[in-house]
Order: C-alpha cells, then sequence, then structure tokens
C-alpha cells in the first residue's frame, strides 16, 4: 500500500507545468472504472471524462488533465492549481464547506466486495476481519465510523482501485468497501470476486470545483441542458449497458448544492 503525502504545495508543484493551459485544468483519479481510466492505447476515456468534454463542447472550452489520486483531488482544487475535479466524488455537506460541487449527475450507494473463494457471505461476516478502503472516500468514512459495531480488526486505506482488489484476489485483506458502480463494472467479467453485500448510503456524484468557482454557474447551466437533451443518459447507456433510472440525478435536473 503506498502512503499518500500531498499537500496543497506538492500538488502545486504537479500543476505548475500545466496550470491554466486550458480553460478547464482538470484533476482526475484516473484507474476508477468506469468513470475515468487509461484505454489500451493510453488514452484516459470514461463516463466524467465523456461529461466534461461534452460540457466543454457545449461552452466553447478547452480541457487539461491531469491524473493524481483520488485523496489529492481536494488539495487541488482548494489550492486553485485545478479548477475542476473528477473522481466519482460525493457531495457532502462537510466537502461543501471547502469546496464547490456542480449538480449531481449520478446516485451509489457502497458495496462490500470479497473474494468468491472465501467464503464471507456479507457484512456480518468480516466481524474480526481487515476491510480496504480509499483514502479520503465515503467508504473510509463509513468503514471507520461503524468499524467497532461491526468489528471490523482494521481498516487499511489505499490509494485507487487496483490495489485492494489485487490485495482481496491474494488473500492480504478480506474485503473492499467502495463505491457500488466502479465494484460492478470492475467485477464484471472477474468471478474471483463477490459483492457480498450493499450499504445504503445514498451517495450523489458531482464535478467539484474550487470554493464559488466563477465556472459553476456556465458548467451547471450546460449540465442542465445535456440532461434536458438525453445526452448524460446516453453516456450512462455507453458506460453502464442501460439507460439510467428515469428519477435518478443522471436523468432528472437538480439544484446546485450548498449548505
Amino acid at each position: 500500500m503506498r502512503k499518500i503525502s500531498s499537500t496543497v504545495a506538492s500538488i502545486a508543484l504537479l500543476f505548475s507545468t500545466t496550470a491554466f493551459a486550458a480553460d478547464f485544468n482538470v484533476a482526475s483519479n484516473v484507474g476508477n472504472v468506469p468513470f475515468e481510466f487509461e484505454d489500451a492505447s493510453g488514452k484516459v476515456v470514461g463516463f466524467e471524462v465523456d461529461l466534461i468534454d461534452l460540457v466543454a463542447k457545449h461552452l466553447g472550452k478547452t480541457v487539461d488533465y491531469t491524473q493524481m489520486p483520488f485523496n489529492s483531488l481536494f488539495a487541488a482544487v482548494q489550492s486553485g492549481r485545478a479548477n475542476i475535479a473528477i473522481g466519482s466524488i460525493t457531495i457532502t455537506k462537510k466537502r461543501l464547506e471547502s469546496v464547490s460541487f456542480s449538480q449531481p449527475y449520478y446516485d451509489a450507494d457502497q458495496c462490500v466486495t470479497a473474494a468468491t473463494a472465501g467464503g464471507i457471505k456479507n457484512l456480518d461476516g468480516l466481524k474480526g476481519k481487515d476491510v480496504a478502503v480509499i483514502t479520503g472516500s465515503t467508504g473510509e468514512i463509513w468503514a471507520t465510523a461503524n468499524s467497532q459495531k461491526v468489528g471490523f480488526s482494521e481498516v487499511r486505506r489505499y490509494d485507487g482501485n487496483n490495489d485492494p482488489m489485487l490485495d482481496i484476489a491474494t488473500g492480504r485483506i478480506s474485503a473492499y468497501i467502495h463505491d457500488c458502480p466502479q465494484d460492478k463494472y470492475y467485477i464484471k467479467d472477474k468471478p474471483q470476486y463477490t459483492i457480498i453485500d450493499t450499504i445504503s448510503t445514498s451517495e450523489q456524484f458531482g464535478l467539484m470545483f474550487t470554493k464559488n468557482s466563477p465556472l459553476l454557474k456556465d458548467v451547471n447551466d450546460a449540465i442542465t441542458e445535456l440532461k434536458k437533451t438525453g445526452e448524460i443518459d446516453k453516456l450512462h447507456q455507453k458506460w453502464f449497458g442501460a439507460a439510467a433510472d428515469p428519477k435518478s440525478s443522471t436523468v432528472t435536473v437538480q439544484v446546485i448544492p450548498s449548505l
């Protein structure tokens, strides 16, 4: 497991060669299938990448992407070195204290993934066992808050999605608490993994901005138009293989989140 040591200063250094090179300087959590990841050619693709590109086209803007671990996205936008971040980022009241979000465009819960051969049937079966989470994620928040109640032996923190999945497969970790959409997509052709439980957290993902960003209104208005024309639902069909629930935030126009 790699330890995250990012600070606002280090993020500023990371962006020093690309800051303000485009209208949208997007910090992205690449490796987060199917929202943003590298395809076989090395190109960054995914649901949120397509969404950003659609918004940019709608507004006549240019885009630059910079890759980093999930937990570094927050320092990137707070420092102003990125003006947008993507990474299936859940909108929360706590986060709204220091950043801004667009209206949500994806609804999610937390899933608990384990090895199929491990014999663990549900969340209760993790008493006395260790679990993996992504540092800074809502999965980490839930696991930390409920560790004593469930009886986890340890909550282990990772930078991204690949390492915990590998550690499940090799028996180094018992289970992984993470966003359901990514895990369902990741394991769809990997029978060695099983989702053993779902934690109803009713989360919603949005684009994250520097607090009170001047970009927010125009980008949010573009998302509204893309919902009304069905373009975001088309992205859902492309990446998830089915139309979104008509009542979901992928389809329905929502307000900009606020405290």
